[in-house]
């Protein structure tokens, strides 16, 4: 949540701020700002609230000649403390506005900061945590051991903040630098020739450049034309990582589709291509950095994955691989209730911990809490050089590309994927399946990216469907076996998108309560079971159709090509391809993304940026 764009270069400012802005925006659109160094001893600081347009359009009125610096930075917020409004957004600055602070996360003690600034006689501005940063940076910059020292007085206040932050800061007597600090928020460095950018994404520089570094946990780094440096909190210089981004700019654009969504949706075969692409070496499932030995895996007796929202779902099919794979127990936890349940853990007890950005605010904390109780941690990610691979013992990436829309599309098709590579692992290394059966699961696997392909078929008989269902009060979803998971998935995604009622249940709990919400005309999404590979459950799923078309309901079944047995129960029939069955949440998600982004578009609403939601949730 929040994104952040600091720039200090050879070009105009304002241009390549705003631009990474708007690769950003959908990490936080309440509000958004910029202060730019001008190179006349000041600062130009403009802000608004609601989308960047609103910022785009208060620039030109106030006159593009006054940002004509070659450094500065900006700000998309995602509320936590206080209204989005245009005192509350970012950039924030002290009373006399030599200073000027952009802020990701929340700063726990700022309360106690706050009023230790007032009785001072300080003035605050907003209702924000944030501007307490920027008083406390222009007091150490103007008094004590710190004065006159930027990146000495960044690092001053930083030490006496708790919580998780990214802070970007400026000086108007500093005007060709910019110092930032993280903890626990996310922030990445871009370098080019004779500039040098911040960001809370690579996303917002990688028209300019694919060099970047890692920034880790408690570092402070200051740029400049000539580069950076980077040191912890107690100024000692720190040794960085630097990589290159493996997309370029065109990963980052709608390349001609009506929404960002939508372009995902349809990248998901390559997603997938993509995240088991290397995985299987000298006739075995290989991971990326494992820091874990195969002794290490057999050693293993339970597992638990912890993750939020769509990936949670993900970890739920998880359970269905890893415990028919590798007969051991695996319990999903949402990773907001992780840790404070006091769960057992050990030496014995795997810890999956799932996370698209990697920087997870609840997963982050429970893969600590892991680690405190001896537990071995494997970090499924998306995000090179995030804070949650650089915790845990071992991680698999997946190689989703940059995912624009706030509703996950193609990173939960990759996460599902990578799930079943670490139960393959498993299995491996503990002896539960035979090398031939490794490499005829892991060969299955690797056929989906086409069978992925396939389903793209059925979106545009799903957008005219949901175009038709757009007026529903409600919508339900049942499904079965790993066809659960996906109903709670597509419940989640309708929920996200088109702020409609929306259930997802196990089919077999109708009966137990759900069916009282049946009635006449109902919409109701039905993912069915294979007939083959799971015919008993097939059978049940028919008797569940009855149940509810006997109330009125209105089915739309989501079902394997050939399943004729269905057809005469399916007010609405979505075929998808015959895949094995552990795999069939691959093809199945499918449509059912499709038809929550165009029931949104059909009620008015912005599929790429739903009200109240980040992409990158970074606070608890």
């Amino acid at each position: 949540m929040c994104g952040i764009v600091g720039y200090v270069g050879h070009r105009q400012a304002l241009d390549v701020v705003l631009d990474g802005l708007r690769r950003l925006e959908y990490r936080g659109y309440d509000s958004a700002g910029v202060a730019l160094l001008d190179g006349k001893n000041s600062l130009a600081v403009e802000r608004a609230a609601g989308a960047l347009a609103n910022l785009e359009n208060r620039v030109a009125e106030v006159g593009r000649e006054r940002f004509e610096g070659t450094a500065g930075m900006g700000h998309t917020r995602w509320a936590t403390h206080g209204a989005p409004t245009d005192r509350n957004a970012h950039p924030h600055q002290d009373p006399t506005g030599r200073v000027a602070v952009v802020h990701n996360g929340i700063i726990e003690n700022f309360a106690a900061l706050r009023a230790e600034l007032e009785a001072a006689g300080g003035e605050l501005a907003s209702d924000t945590d944030s501007e307490t940063a920027a008083h406390l940076v222009a007091a150490a910059y103007e008094h004590g051991s710190t004065a006159g020292d930027l990146p000495a007085s960044v690092r001053a206040v930083v030490r006496r903040l708790e919580g998780a932050f990214t802070l970007v800061v400026t000086h108007a007597d500093e005007p060709d630098t910019i110092v930032a600090a993280r903890r626990s928020s996310p922030l990445v460095l871009g370098v080019g020739e004779g500039e040098t950018f911040l960001a809370s994404d690579v996303a917002a520089f990688i028209e300019h450049t694919r060099e970047a570094v890692e920034l880790g946990q408690d570092q402070v780094v200051t740029i400049t034309r000539e580069g950076y440096r980077v040191t912890d909190f107690g100024g000692d210089e720190v040794e960085t990582r630097p990589f290159t981004v493996d997309w370029d700019l065109s990963a980052a654009e709608k390349g001609g589709h009506d929404y960002f969504m939508l372009k995902e949706i349809e990248e998901q075969p390559e997603a997938l291509a993509d995240t088991l692409r290397g995985h299987f070496a000298d006739g075995g499932v290989v991971l990326d950095e494992q820091r874990m030995s195969d002794q290490d895996l057999r050693e293993i007796n339970k597992v638990f994955v912890v993750a939020c929202g769509t990936a949670y779902h993900s970890g739920l099919l998880a359970k269905y691989a890893v415990e028919h794979w590798c007969r051991i127990p695996v319990e999903v936890e949402l990773a907001s209730e992780f840790r404070y349940r006091d769960p057992v853990l050990g030496r014995d007890t795997l810890v999956v911990a799932i996370s698209q950005s990697g920087e997870t605010a609840d997963t982050l904390e429970a893969v600590r809490h892991a680690r405190t109780q001896h537990a071995r941690v494997l970090a499924i990610c998306n995000t090179n050089g995030a804070q949650i691979p650089r915790e845990s013992d071992a991680v698999l990436y997946t190689h989703a590309g940059p995912e624009i829309g706030v509703a996950a599309t193609k990173t939960f098709l990759a996460q599902i994927a990578a799930n079943y590579l670490v139960g393959l692992a498993l299995a491996q290394a503990r002896g539960t399946k035979y090398p031939d059966e490794v490499a005829r699961e892991f060969s299955e696997l690797a056929a989906m990216p086409e069978a992925v392909r396939a389903a793209l078929s059925t979106v545009e008989q799903v957008r005219e469907l949901g175009k038709r269902l757009a007026d529903s009060k409600a919508v339900l979803f049942l499904g079965r076996h790993v066809g659960y998971p996906i109903a709670l998935e597509g419940a989640l995604k309708l929920k996200e998108l088109a702020y409609m009622h929306a259930e997802g249940f196990a089919a077999g709990e109708l009966k137990h309560g759900p069916i009282a919400l049946i009635e006449d005309q109902l919409p109701v999404v039905v993912m069915m079971p294979s007939p083959k590979g799971r015919a008993q459950l097939h059978a049940k799923m028919l008797s569940n159709i009855r149940e509810i078309q006997a109330r009125g309901a209105r089915t739309i079944v989501v079902a394997e090509e050939g399943d004729e047995a269905v057809r005469p129960f399916a007010d609405e029939l979505v075929e998808i391809p015959r895949v094995p069955t552990l795999l069939q949440p691959l093809v199945s998600t499918l449509p059912l993304q499709v038809l929550a982004a165009e029931i949104a578009r059909a009620r008015g609403y912005d599929v790429d940026k739903p009200r109240n939601l980040a992409k990158s949730v970074t606070v608890e």
